[in-house]
């Protein structure tokens, strides 16, 4: 594009692999140094290119001891997918792990159980841990069917695995009723929905693989519950919300389930 001094050209490159290195930090800056020989010193245009090192750059320089993760993916490795991030994006960034199926996605962007499927299997060959959330809103657990219900998305998330497959899966349960509103489940009540989503694990894979698995539980956890959800034999520890914007109550949760651990 050719314009005024305000006119700005961008990196909009669609999700491509690692062969053609489309997006990543190193295409990136190889191309953006050609275009600059190329155009010498002559000024058309801003451009703009967008990438993610900048996260690995200063988790790696501050040698912090601190997985990383990220909060949604794309089955696909490349394609015409604009906007969505691709499972070699997140790799070059340091990822280990990554949300899917997340409430959030489910209803704001119709993320389904069949997508979510696709998205664990993918990562799964990526060599990342896929967490699958899992949960029931307001309306479904007053109808009484909430087991059947979460019970139902944690077979569909999960359907055409092995046992190999599920040695880094990690199953989230999030009540949405729970999530961001400060309302908990007790618990004896995240403790039921957990256990019966081990027990669905070991219809599927066998008890052996189920008591490896690492069920969380998400539902607004604090440091006023963290403790007495954490004894509940079938929840392995949490996925933190809210409570993780604020580094001293994080702190406090991370200790919490460190004690309960050991």
């Amino acid at each position: 594009m050719v314009g005024g001094s305000n006119a700005q050209v961008l990196n909009g490159w669609q999700l491509e692999n690692e062969q053609n290195n489309i997006g990543s930090y190193c295409f990136n800056s190889t191309t953006l140094q050609s275009i600059q020989s190329q155009l010498g010193q002559r000024r058309y245009c801003g451009v703009s290119s967008c990438d993610i090192k900048s996260v690995y750059t200063v988790i790696d320089f501050d040698k912090i001891n601190i997985a990383v993760g990220a909060q949604n993916v794309h089955w696909e490795e490349s394609g015409a997918f604009t906007g969505e991030i691709s499972i070699p994006m997140i790799k070059e960034a340091g990822c280990e792990f990554c949300i899917v199926g997340h409430s959030e996605r489910r209803e704001m962007f119709n993320e389904t159980d069949t997508s979510v499927n696709m998205k664990v299997k993918a990562l799964i060959e990526a060599g990342i841990a896929p967490i699958v959330c899992v949960g029931e809103s307001l309306a479904m657990r007053d109808s009484g069917d909430y087991l059947g219900f979460v019970v139902a998305q944690v077979r569909a998330a999960l359907a055409g695995l092995d046992e190999t497959d599920m040695k880094d899966v990690v199953i989230a349960y999030e009540p949405i009723w729970a999530i961001g509103t400060g309302r908990t489940a007790t618990p004896e009540q995240a403790e039921e929905v957990c256990a019966a989503i081990r027990a669905t694990i070991a219809d599927m894979f066998g008890q052996g693989v189920a008591d490896a698995c690492r069920v969380l539980y998400g539902g607004s956890m604090n440091v006023g519950n963290v403790e007495s959800l954490l004894a509940q034999p079938d929840i392995d520890g949490g996925l933190i919300g809210g409570a993780s914007l604020q580094s001293d109550s994080f702190r406090q949760l991370i200790e919490a389930a460190h004690a309960a651990s050991c």
